[in-house]
């Protein structure tokens, strides 16, 4: 049995209407609008407090939750869906790993959110638990970026479907900027701004107030440099001073290390703080490999004694006959226990992308 056509003839006033675009016109049009987005959305901190699109969202959410320091921690799945369905129409995983690292004490100088599980470990070595087993709370420190919010004390703006208003950025109450410091990686242009200590960066404020015409020298006797909240030691202050007049600029970190008597007969290196972003297991996989290969000479063994009690501790047992700073120089030199930190402090400013010096 045949069937009968259901097709219908489109109307005449739907007719197919093709329009002729140069594909150079098209292409520099659509790169524009994407870079845009990435440069003003996602990748560049705001100067005003010190944070990225997704933050603000995040702990402007959890303070509508009641989620304060002296309350209970709900689960992280919880904020992640209530801020992607009110304010952050985009995938969970992005606001999680946010969430995740505003609570790391070893990526943030001042945590900004209050973990309750497995946050992580410190280099990346061990990934966080997934947000259905992890809880959240504000930290002290983040109801100083959202108090007076609803005071008209910031500009708001409706959120992606008008459905309600989000903050343009926070009424924060110290200079998050420098304090936790920021990195990201836009189109044509990224920033990379190390964590300062809270104490010196307001000290430095305060006396900006009382005298404007400041000049560098005189807020570095404030903010000598960066306070990494993993420790290690700054070798030269070069770069700094340099990133700091100009917003560009390079340093150099070393771990921690002491020789100490590991046995009556041997001594070793204890290792008890490591460079920005680096974990343990990065320098054990390292010294692995240049052991193997003959390039590290005079490490009888290598043990990882890190722990909640006393924290980081890496203990190179070092053999006889070898001379324990001499192996010392040589993990500085072809091990991550000394990395370069590369300044680039590039921040929104009035909705341009500006690369600031520490009195901007």
């Amino acid at each position: 049995m045949a069937r009968r056509s259901t097709t219908t003839p489109p109307p005449e006033e739907f007719e197919e209407r093709i329009l002729d675009i140069d594909v150079v016109d098209e292409m520099q049009g659509s790169f524009l609008e994407y870079a845009y987005s990435v440069i003003y959305s996602r990748a560049l901190p705001d100067a005003r407090d010190g944070l990225k699109p997704v933050h603000p969202r995040i702990l402007d959410q959890m303070g509508q939750m009641g989620l304060l320091p002296d309350r209970g921690h709900v689960k992280c799945a919880r904020v992640v869906g209530e801020v992607m369905g009110r304010l952050h129409p985009h995938g969970d995983a992005s606001i999680y790993d946010a969430l995740v690292r505003m609570a790391q004490p070893f990526s943030m100088r001042l945590p900004l959110i209050d973990g309750h599980g497995n946050f992580g470990s410190l280099g990346n070595d061990d990934p966080p638990a997934a947000m259905r087993y992890t809880e959240a709370r504000m930290a002290p420190a983040a109801t100083l970026m959202v108090e007076s919010i609803d005071e008209e004390t910031v500009d708001f703006t409706p959120n992606y479907d008008g459905s309600g208003q989000e903050p343009l950025a926070l009424p924060s109450a110290f200079p998050n900027l420098l304090v936790n410091g920021a990195s990201g990686i836009a189109v044509g242009m990224a920033t990379n701004m190390p964590p300062h200590n809270l104490g010196e960066v307001v000290a430095a404020a305060r006396h900006l107030i009382k005298h404007p015409g400041a000049d560098l020298e005189t807020l570095m006797r404030y903010v000598p440099g960066p306070d990494l909240p993993t420790g290690g030691r700054i070798v030269g202050l070069d770069g700094i001073k340099e990133a700091y007049a100009t917003g560009r600029g390079t340093f150099r970190i070393r771990a921690t290390a002491s020789i100490e008597n590991i046995t009556p007969r041997r001594k070793g290196i204890v290792v008890t703080e490591l460079p920005y972003n680096v974990g343990p297991e990065k320098v054990r996989a390292k010294v692995k490999d240049l052991v193997a290969a003959k390039k590290l000479q005079g490490i009888a063994d290598l043990k990882d004694l890190t722990d909640r009690e006393h924290g980081l501790r890496l203990v190179f047992e070092i053999k006889n006959g070898f001379n324990p700073e001499a192996v010392l120089e040589q993990l500085y030199k072809l091990t991550p226990m000394e990395e370069t930190f590369g300044i680039n402090n590039v921040a929104l400013v009035d909705g341009q992308p500006l690369t600031l010096g520490l009195k901007e």
